[in-house]
C-alpha cells in the first residue's frame, strides 16, 4: 500500500487535513460512492497506527466486498478514484485560501449567466477584497485586470457602450502583471547562470528595460524590486544598485507573500555572498544586516518553521561578525522553530559552532563527538569543525585517527559531487602538513600558502590560511 501513489500524498497530511478530507469526500455533491469513503478509512487505519499489519490489495478488496471474488481491475478504479477526489480537494482548498479568486469567478460567472441582479453586489465585493490586500506582489495587478476587464464586459452586455470605459485600467493593469513577471523570471535566470551554463532566450527584455526606465514603476512594487535586482546583478561591480535594491527591500519588503518575499530577499544575499567571495568583506555585514531585516519583518518563520539552512547561515554570519551574545540569543530564541524531528541534532550543531568560536573545544568535543547527522552536508561539515577542534587542542592522537575515518566517510559516499570530496580531502592534506610544520618554518610556511592560494575550493581555506599565519 505505501507503494501507492495516494497513499504517499494522504501520508503528507496532518491529522486536521485528514479529518477535513473525510468531510469532502462525505459530502454528495463530491462523492456519492460510500466504497470510497470505506477506503479512505482504511487508509486512514493503516497511517495513524490501528496496530494492523500492512493490508495487500487482496485484503482491501475483501472488506470492501465481503464475499466477492477479487477484481484487480475494480480495486485499481477506486483508487483511481479516489486520488482525483484527493486532487480536487487540493484545488478546492487552494480556491477557498483565496477570496479575491472567488470573487473573480463569480464575476465571471454572473456575467456568463446574465444574472443582473447580483451585477453590482459581485463587482462591489471584488473591488472591496482588492482593496483589502496586503500584499502587492505580480498577481495582485493580474487580479485587477480581471476585475477591470469583467466591468468592462459587464457594461458592454447592459449595452452601455456610448460612455468612457475602463479600458486604460485594463491595460495598465495587465501590463504591470506582464513586466513584473517577465522582471521576475528574468532575475532567477540571472541567479541561475551562476550555477548553470545554459542560456535562456527571453524575448523583449531590451524593450521591457528601456521602457521602465522610460517610465516611473517606483510605487508598483514588483516592477520596482525586480529590476532593481536586475540593475544589481547586470551591472554588479556599481554597488549603488545594491544600496538602493536594500532601501527598497525596506519600503516593499512586507508587499509580499512571505515566500516570495524571502525569495526577493535571496537575490540581495547572494550578491553579498559574491561580493564576499571575491575578497570584499564589508559586505558580511551588509548579509548579517539582511538577515535579521528579515527576522525582525518575520519573513523566515513559513508555517511555523524556518528552513534549517538558514537557520545554520545565520548562526555562521552572526559568529564570523563576532556577534557571540546575539547569535547565542538567536540559537535559543529560534529552535523553536526547527523541524521538530530535527531539532536537537540542529541545535546541538550549530552550538557546536558557538563553542568553538568561543574557543570552549571541550564543549566542542562533547557536542559532537557522538552525534551522527542523517544529512550528509551535516556530517561533512561536524567532522569538519571537529578536525580543527582537534587541531586547535594539539591532540594529535584524534587528529589523525579522524582524519583517516573521514577519508573513509568521502570515499564511501559515492553520491558526494568529486568536487565536494576533493575540498575536504584537500582540507585534510592541508591539516596533516600544518601538523608537521614547526612554528617559524618560514620556507614550509611560504611553500605551504603558495600552495594553498593555488588550490581551488578548499574546505575551510580561510582557517588554514589564519594558522599559517599563526606558525610564521
Amino acid at each position: 500500500m505505501q507503494n501507492l501513489k495516494l497513499y504517499a500524498v494522504l501520508q503528507q497530511f496532518s491529522k486536521v487535513e485528514q479529518n477535513r478530507f473525510r468531510k469532502f469526500l462525505c459530502s454528495p455533491y463530491f462523492n456519492v460512492n460510500q466504497d470510497l469513503i470505506n477506503l479512505y478509512d482504511l487508509f486512514l487505519g493503516q497511517m495513524n497506527g490501528d496496530g494492523a499489519p500492512e493490508a495487500s490489495k487482496e485484503d482491501i478488496w475483501s472488506r470492501l466486498n465481503p464475499g466477492k471474488p477479487y477484481d484487480d481491475v475494480r480495486l485499481r478504479k477506486y483508487f483511481s478514484d479516489l486520488l482525483k477526489l484527493l486532487e480536487s480537494y487540493i484545488a478546492q482548498e487552494a480556491y477557498q485560501e483565496n477570496p479575491l479568486h472567488q470573487a473573480t469567478y463569480l464575476m465571471e460567472a454572473v456575467i456568463r449567466r446574465k444574472l443582473n441582479k447580483l451585477y453590482n453586489t459581485t463587482l462591489g465585493s471584488a473591488r472591496r477584497l482588492s482593496d483589502q490586500q496586503n500584499y502587492r506582489p505580480a498577481n495582485y495587478y493580474y487580479h485587477q485586470y480581471q476585475i477591470e476587464k469583467n466591468y468592462y464586459r459587464l457594461n458592454r452586455s447592459l449595452g452601455k457602450r456610448d460612455m468612457e470605459t475602463n479600458v486604460e485600467e485594463i491595460a495598465n493593469n495587465l501590463d504591470r502583471f506582464y513586466l513584473a513577471e517577465k522582471l521576475k523570471y528574468y532575475c532567477d535566470v540571472l541567479s541561475q547562470q551562476y550555477a548553470v551554463s545554459y542560456e535562456y532566450r527571453i524575448l523583449f527584455l531590451e524593450e521591457i528595460v528601456a521602457h521602465i526606465q522610460k517610465y516611473s514603476y517606483e510605487e508598483v512594487p514588483p516592477i520596482a524590486v525586480y529590476f532593481q535586482i536586475y540593475l544589481a546583478y547586470m551591472e554588479g561591480e556599481h554597488e549603488a544598485h545594491y544600496f538602493k535594491l536594500k532601501e527598497l527591500l525596506e519600503k516593499f519588503g512586507l508587499e509580499f507573500p512571505k515566500e516570495e518575499a524571502l525569495e526577493i530577499y535571496t537575490f540581495a544575499i547572494n550578491y553579498c555572498t559574491r561580493k564576499i567571495n571575491k575578497g570584499n568583506q564589508e559586505f558580511l555585514k551588509e548579509y548579517f544586516d539582511l538577515y535579521k531585516d528579515l527576522l525582525k519583518k518575520d519573513i523566515l518563520i513559513i508555517e511555523g518553521e524556518m528552513d534549517t539552512g538558514l537557520f545554520r547561515n545565520i548562526v555562521l554570519v552572526g559568529l564570523r561578525l563576532g556577534e557571540m551574545e546575539w547569535t547565542e540569543r538567536f540559537i535559543h530564541e529560534y529552535q523553536h522553530f526547527m523541524p521538530q524531528v530535527q531539532k536537537e541534532n540542529i541545535v546541538s550543531f550549530n552550538l557546536s559552532f558557538l563553542y568553538f568560536y568561543k574557543k570552549d573545544y571541550d564543549r566542542v568535543i562533547e557536542t559532537l563527538r557522538y552525534v551522527e547527522f542523517e544529512d550528509v552536508i551535516t556530517n561533512l561539515n561536524a567532522k569538519t569543525l571537529l578536525l580543527l577542534t582537534y587541531y586547535e587542542m594539539d591532540e594529535i592522537e584524534p587528529l589523525y585517527s579522524l582524519m583517516e575515518s573521514f577519508r573513509a566517510y568521502l570515499n564511501r559516499h559515492k553520491n558526494l559531487s568529486s568536487r565536494r570530496r576533493k575540498s575536504f580531502l584537500q582540507l585534510i592534506r592541508f591539516l596533516k602538513k600544518l601538523s608537521k610544520t614547526m612554528p617559524g618554518d618560514k620556507a614550509r610556511l611560504e611553500s605551504l600558502r603558495k600552495e594553498l592560494n593555488n588550490a581551488k575550493g578548499v574546505a575551510s581555506s580561510q582557517w588554514i590560511e589564519e594558522k599559517i599565519g599563526e606558525l610564521e
